[in-house]
């Protein structure tokens, strides 16, 4: 299973006016990270970095004067994301930039079937919360000292971690062999399956756990229940 871990810097909070200007994203392959990872700085268009936004992410106008446009980068980004699934913490603030990103070139938005929000999952593990990345970080045991502002890339790693504690930690699987089961109609790939666990017998008895000194007082402590202590009783 293939799944994109993403994040977005902006010049501000308003999709409609304001624009991306770095996507950072992380690929895993059943859980795991694969190495490979998306980074792009992206020219805003004339569009100047809000104060608040450059205090959070210190990316400046200057910094983006060369960088790509966005319709320059689009094709790439398809490529990398292809058809995987999308997880982004608090997915809507970054799946809006994009879909408004998408309607300017007139590209379709993002499908909401295939994003997965992990504020949304950490909500729901921990509903007392805080849940925010730095939290969910030391929550965790995650090293994120080197976050001293967010950073599109950065996060992403830093999510991937998270988001795997979230699934459940490292131990993607645990190696049962699964096959379909015939649903009668000869077809196998979309029925229910069976999960077939092969148990070797034991070639012989383990050696009794006991010491013959163990056992010989046991019988003598029974000795002082009576004539048929339930110990004694035929099965």
């Amino acid at each position: 299973m293939r799944e994109i871990i993403f994040d977005t810097e902006t010049t501000g909070l308003d999709n409609k006016a304001d624009r991306i200007i770095e996507i950072g994203a992380v690929e895993l392959d059943n859980r795991f990270p694969t190495g490979r990872t998306y980074h792009v700085f992206i020219n805003p268009e004339g569009r100047q970095v809000h104060p608040d936004a450059l205090a959070v992410h210190g990316i400046s106008n200057e910094m983006l004067a060369d960088k790509p446009r966005f319709a320059e980068i689009i094709e790439d980004w398809f490529a990398f994301i292809s058809d995987a699934k999308l997880i982004a913490h608090n997915a809507n603030f970054d799946v809006g930039f994009f879909n408004a990103e998408f309607a300017r070139l007139g590209f379709p938005p993002i499908d909401a079937a295939r994003v997965i929000d992990s504020l949304a999952l950490a909500r729901r593990r921990h509903p007392m919360g805080p849940n925010s990345l730095d939290a969910l970080c030391q929550r965790y045991g995650i090293d994120n000292s080197h976050r001293t502002k967010h950073g599109a890339l950065l996060d992403s790693e830093l999510l991937a971690e998270v988001y795997i504690e979230l699934c459940g930690g490292k131990q993607a699987a645990l190696g049962l062999h699964v096959e379909p089961q015939d649903s009668g109609t000869g077809a196998t790939g979309d029925g229910p399956v069976r999960t077939t666990i092969t148990v070797a017998a034991r070639p012989e008895p383990l050696p009794p756990r006991l010491t013959a000194q163990e056992a010989a007082a046991h019988e003598a402590m029974l000795d002082l229940l009576g004539e048929r202590p339930l110990w004694r009783m035929p099965d």
